[in-house]
């Protein structure tokens, strides 16, 4: 007995089709978002759904399980789970950069915690996510039916917002899959101005796009995390623009402060996008545990409702530098972002890159805008036409009454009306159903200030309909308008060079500034503006909080561009930039200066330097304890490692103590604590190599020295 239909086909065509459509609906339908609006299916689903419920952002919270049923069954036609998941995602403010729905309740957190059941959760809509559905009403969007075909859904959103560089998004589909970076709303709108600007319409509505991707990137200076963090490495960024595929690498941000004691900790404030902090912290105790990370003392998170602060305290002993690049190499600290932009185009996945992504996105917006104003324009003449009917029964209502008093039903006094004022079937309608309180003076008034404004209106659509430069005006008013209203700072910091080459100068002002050194080993920097102009009888301010028997070894004027040169006592030159000491406030007592340079235990700072590119100094001059001097070029210690180098090879039982620059002119005056002094021309030391002894630049009985 045959059941239905037969049809013989070869097992090995019937499983190439059937597997390419469901490669294809996994493709369209469920994986990748649409450059349009940036979204998949389920997320527009959900939004369409919240809004169709009247969800927005004024009106109350509403369970997630009635959302989730109410797109489970009229719009989505897969499970519940997948739903709700999708839902939390566009709740969390440490996944989505700006997110679309406001939750209430538990919607998972940073360790790793799930959401609560969608049985104990609420949400409506986020107040950003009314620019998604903006003149959804407006037929600016096509529809289509949904599974069951009972109803409509929108094809995509009218998406004021460029809703997919700023969301970012990831999916796996069948042979392809995306990952694509969320990016800050202000940057994206600047950008998307400057493309109008160079942007003409041709016939048919074809885009011609005078832009590079090099100089959108003067305004989109990279992703930006919603987790905070640092990325790194121009030329990687750059090359993710301009192919759509990059690896970007991220870094959480760390502080390293003195606890007391001698004792330094590494403090962790911010973490790469996607990292699980409980399971960094894991991670973190495993390496401790098992030696491959020393130093470590003890670990805490003592991150709360106002931020992140894992604290990873350190031995007396460690090198926090050295603890921390651990650290970055061994641990999700520094992560790799493989960005993947592919996205669907005219229902086809393509990889797009930033050129590409912003042109349709402006397309999208064209067309919407254009749509919108074709429907106003249709709603405009039609509420003409009606007050134009409106006009005449005002202008003629005494004629108007005693037609409608002779007409024996309502059918007849419209037609009647149609007849003798030349009317149309909806005119004479509204005439009848004009409530008496219209004929009123003012209310005869208001036909007429409406019927000039509605002219106005059409006037004005019409224009705009026929110049489409004007619609790209348009579109350019509505995001600044966005910007105005919902941008805010980019959180994540990009550093053109690459890691390893770390360099903060392209983010900071060279000003001025003063750095500070204690004798036990404490550095500052602080503002210009700290301190004013007093008088001469001025008690002054405090400058700097010092512990118990510490006193300012050293104060030095810089720019916080400068290098500075640090030497110790055991011969040894570091070099950090300026700005690489944490600016600090007047009553600070700074950082401890092993926090900041891989000095050895016993070895101390005892000078410091600043110099700038192209300035007149050529030589640094250094001075023993026992009166050793020597001159070497600066240009020798440019480019100093980490870890430092020599500056000076000393006797045994001396120590540096004494650092100057001189530009090969200068004259040198030594004393010694003891009341001698000497004056010399430095032209009478000559300059030598970093690892050489010196010269006695003054004779000291055995027993007495300069410091």
């Amino acid at each position: 007995m045959n059941i239905g239909k037969l049809e013989k086909t070869e097992i090995t065509t019937e499983v190439k089709r059937a597997y390419l459509d469901y490669a294809m609906s996994v493709i369209v339908a469920r994986a990748l978002p649409d450059v349009k609006d940036g979204l998949k299916p389920v997320h527009r689903r959900i939004l369409f759904g919240m809004h169709e419920m009247g969800l927005t952002h004024s009106a109350k919270y509403s369970k997630s399980a009635k959302i989730v049923g109410e797109v489970m069954g009229k719009y989505h036609p897969h499970g519940d789970m997948p739903i709700y998941d999708a839902l939390v995602r566009l709740a969390q403010d440490f996944s989505m950069r700006y997110p679309l729905v406001d939750g209430q309740g538990n919607f998972g957190s940073m360790d790793g915690d799930p959401p609560a059941a969608m049985r104990y959760t609420e949400a409506r809509l986020a107040q950003i996510t009314s620019e998604m559905l903006f003149d959804l009403d407006k037929e600016t969007v096509g529809y289509a039916s949904n599974f069951d075909a009972t109803l409509k859904e929108p094809l995509y959103l009218p998406a004021k917002l460029p809703n997919l560089l700023l969301m970012g998004s990831e999916g796996i589909a069948v042979g392809m899959a995306t990952k694509i970076p969320p990016h800050n709303l202000g940057e994206v709108i600047d950008a998307i101005v400057y493309m109008i600007g160079k942007t003409k319409i041709g016939t048919l509505d074809t885009f011609t796009t005078d832009v590079a991707v090099d100089d959108l990137l003067e305004f989109i200076k990279g992703p930006d995390f919603p987790t905070f963090g640092a990325i790194y490495d121009i030329t990687e960024i750059k090359n993710l623009y301009a192919t759509g595929r990059g690896k970007i690498i991220i870094r959480g941000k760390t502080d390293i402060e003195d606890i007391g004691q001698g004792k330094s900790a590494v403090i962790i404030t911010e973490l790469p996008y996607q990292v699980n902090k409980a399971l960094l912290v894991a991670r973190i105790a495993d390496l401790a545990k098992d030696k491959k990370v020393e130093g470590i003392s003890d670990l805490r998170d003592e991150s709360d409702r106002h931020g992140i602060r894992v604290v990873v305290e350190l031995k007396r002993d460690a090198v926090p530098r050295k603890v921390l690049n651990n650290l970055f190499k061994h641990t999700a600290l520094q992560t790799v972002f493989p960005a993947n932009i592919v996205a669907l185009v005219d229902g086809a996945p393509q990889t797009l890159n930033l050129k590409t992504i912003l042109e349709e996105y402006l397309k999208h917006r064209f067309q919407v805008v254009k749509r919108r104003s074709e429907f106003e324009l249709k709603t405009a003449q039609a509420r003409l036409h009606i007050l134009e009917g409106l006009k005449i029964a005002v202008d003629n209502i005494d004629a108007v009454i005693t037609t409608i008093k002779k007409s024996k039903d309502q059918d007849s006094a419209k037609q009647n009306l149609m007849e003798k004022f030349k009317l149309s079937d909806l005119q004479a309608t509204a005439i009848l159903d004009m409530q008496l309180r219209r004929l009123a003076a003012l209310e005869r008034q208001k036909i007429e200030d409406e019927y000039e404004m509605v002219k106005e209106t059409i006037v004005y659509l019409e224009d705009l309909l026929a110049h489409p430069e004007k619609i790209l005006k348009v579109i350019k008013d509505e995001l600044l308008k966005l910007k105005e209203k919902y941008q805010d700072q980019r959180r994540t910091k990009v550093f053109k060079s690459k890691v390893g080459e770390f360099s903060e100068e392209d983010l900071i002002a060279n000003e001025p500034t003063v750095i500070t050194l204690t004798t036990t080993g404490y550095v500052k920097r602080q503002s210009m503006s700290s301190f004013r102009t007093q008088h001469r009888g001025g008690k002054g301010v405090k400058g700097m909080t010092t512990k118990d028997e510490d006193t300012i070894l050293h104060i030095r004027y810089s720019q916080t561009h400068d290098n500075i040169l640090f030497f110790t006592n055991k011969g040894k030159v570091y070099q950090l930039r300026a700005f690489e000491i944490a600016e600090s406030s007047r009553t600070s007592k700074g950082s401890a200066i092993i926090n900041l340079l891989s000095i050895e235990v016993g070895e101390k700072v005892e000078s410091f330097i600043t110099y700038r590119q192209n300035e007149n100094h050529k030589f640094v001059f250094l001075t023993t304890r026992r009166g050793t001097v020597k001159k070497t070029k600066l240009s020798e210690f440019v480019n100093i490692r980490r870890g430092g180098i020599a500056a000076i090879k000393l006797d045994k039982g001396d120590e540096l103590v004494w650092s100057k620059l001189t530009t090969g002119e200068d004259n040198v005056l030594i004393v010694t604590r003891n009341g001698k002094a000497i004056r010399f021309s430095e032209k009478s030391v000559r300059p030598m190599g970093r690892s050489t002894i010196g010269v006695r630049g003054i004779r000291l009985v055995s027993d007495r020295r300069i410091f």
